[in-house]
């Protein structure tokens, strides 16, 4: 059996490596157009910033060290240019030399991978205007960093390259702004829990520039102009394009096989392709989300390793199948670390579904033991069966860890009032002996339960301010006095029951803390006394970090840039 592979890094090396361990006398061939067959694509931002010296750490295996176990003949610098179907062989061009030939095949595997997208705009292609995909884009852009010292960079698009890249310039020195057509960062998460990475990126004195539209690029005293649609232009020494990708399906178009979402390749839950005998991995591919069932192009390593591994299962006679992409990621952004995993809440309400949340504020580890620090925790679910969909997490220590248990609990099929009973490890150094996980449990619960009733940020703006309901801050006074939203009066939960009678009876209460745990408490004694009570989801320092966020981005947008 022979089989070719076009594509390496992620999908295709993996698949690679386990055709081999499944079948020692399978002649496996790979075509790679770059120089480099398996590389740390997550890490070429810290190479650039000098987090990761050596480049030769990028490189995950050679040609020779891949041959040498594996026996894979691995071809850099070789392109696909086109596949022929009907006689099952495709057409190849060494880079180097120009020879061009074709080779034959008995399975195909595309690993194209996907392309930063390039918009149609003019000064795209200019020399100080960069993207960010390959090793050798990596070298090109540290060679101009380390050759020129440019003292500025502007980034368009803030996803994950973006941020990581992001932070590594404003380590090396540089004034760094970030300019985007959506008004917040990073997609997985809602508006409200990017309102955390906004504020971390603003606290290292990085710009954001959200709600702009980039119409060109014009070089101008040896910099660059980056014209924006409607506002003034910014400028820059250097500009990296980190607007997403886009799945690299040239090969598989020409080749007939059927498309899908964003131009990525169609495949069944054995990554086979709509033509026999070839298949496709990787950022090029079209998927199901493993929570809404829908059509979904989700580029991250982890679901390519494994569609490769399940391909090289099947065309060694296995039936392995993948039940889809739950958009599993993590990023470091400066001191902060957020993590995501299934839908938000957002895209949630897209796909139909009749999403809720729990929001709490926990401390990374028992609270008396030196070093804890919040973290702020969104959790989703499904309203009436309390399906869990998905979780986003900001804050600092043991983030990866709840993000991990959350992840496994999607893909367990675990209701979130489910968690409450999940038996997670507990020493004061790592955890509480309630761990976070288990506390979005009893919160989910309560609801479930009807316990506690909560208010949601979306709610404010259409609280009646006439008199009919009462609002309650339940904090201390050096608390109220920081900062409080306007109509909320205080009276400190330590003090509720023995000021009961200043409050009206027949009302609603709508009550906020800090956290929302003093104003969960507060819920439950006034509910003891007969008052129908509200808890805020989220507590006053949530609210207080999304409606600066808020107000920032739309002052930015008044204005022409965000300060």
């Amino acid at each position: 059996m022979k089989v070719i592979i076009v594509g390496g890094v992620a999908g295709g090396a993996t698949a690679a490596a386990r055709l081999r361990r499944l079948d020692e006398q399978a002649e496996i061939v790979v075509f790679e157009r770059s120089g480099y067959i398996s590389y740390a694509n997550c890490g070429l931002p810290y190479y650039i910033g000098g987090v990761i010296e050596d480049p030769k750490a990028l490189t995950l295996q050679t040609p020779e060290s891949f041959f040498s176990r594996f026996r894979v003949d691995m071809r850099v610098r070789h392109e696909v240019t086109a596949i022929h179907p009907e006689r099952k062989t495709v057409s190849v061009k060494n880079l180097v030399t120009g020879e061009a030939f074709e080779e034959s095949y008995d399975k195909l595997l595309l690993s194209p991978g996907a392309k930063p997208t390039q918009p149609r705009l003019p000064g795209v292609g200019m020399e100080k205007v960069f993207t960010l995909r390959t090793v050798e884009d990596t070298f090109r852009i540290k060679d101009y960093i380390n050759t020129h010292h440019p003292r500025s960079a502007i980034l368009a698009g803030g996803g994950f390259i973006g941020l990581e890249l992001a932070e590594n310039l404003r380590e090396l020195g540089m004034e760094v702004t970030i300019v985007q057509r959506p008004r917040q960062l990073m997609n997985p998460f809602d508006p409200d829990m990017a309102a955390f990475i906004h504020s971390e990126l603003r606290r290292h004195g990085i710009t954001l520039a959200l709600g702009s539209t980039v119409d060109a690029f014009r070089e101008r005293d040896g910099s660059v102009d980056v014209l924006l649609k409607d506002e003034d232009p910014l400028h820059a020494d250097m500009v990296v394009l980190a607007i997403g990708v886009t799945p690299d399906t040239a090969l598989a178009r020409e080749a007939g096989l059927e498309l899908g979402l964003k131009g990525s390749i169609v495949v069944n839950d054995r990554m086979e392709t709509s033509i026999p005998d070839i298949y496709a991995v990787g950022d090029a591919v079209q998927v199901k989300h493993y929570v809404t069932g829908q059509d979904a192009v989700i580029s991250l390593a982890g679901p390519a390793n494994r569609q490769g591994r399940i391909v090289a299962d099947n065309i060694c006679g296995g039936n392995s199948q993948y039940p889809g992409s739950q958009g599993s990621s993590v990023i470091k952004v400066f001191d902060l670390t957020a993590a995501a995993t299934g839908v938000n809440e957002t895209n949630a309400k897209k796909a139909g579904l009749d999403a809720d949340a729990v929001i709490l504020s926990p401390m990374s580890h028992a609270g008396y033991y030196p070093g804890g620090k919040v973290m702020t925790m969104k959790v989703v679910f499904e309203k009436e069966t309390y399906r869990l969909l998905g979780a986003q997490i900001v804050g600092y220590e043991g983030v990866d860890k709840r993000i991990d248990v959350l992840a496994t609990a999607i893909h367990a099929g675990l209701t979130a009032i489910q968690l409450k009973d999940l038996d997670l490890v507990y020493a004061p150094p790592y955890s509480s002996a309630k761990d976070p996980v288990n506390m979005a449990g009893f919160m989910a619960e309560n609801l479930a339960k009807g316990v506690v009733k909560q208010w949601r940020m979306e709610d404010l703006p259409t609280l009646p301010r006439d008199g009919s309901i009462t609002l309650l801050d339940v904090r201390t006074p050096q608390e109220y006095g920081g900062g409080h939203i306007e109509g909320f009066r205080l009276i400190p939960v330590d003090e509720l029951r023995e000021r009961l009678g200043e409050l009206e009876r027949g009302k609603p209460v709508y009550v906020i803390c800090q956290s929302g745990l003093r104003s969960y408490i507060a819920c439950r004694i006034l509910a003891g006394y007969g008052f129908d009570a509200y808890n805020f989801a989220g507590g006053f320092r949530y609210y207080g970090t999304v409606v600066s966020d808020r107000r920032l981005v739309e002052r930015a947008t008044a204005c022409g840039m965000d300060q």
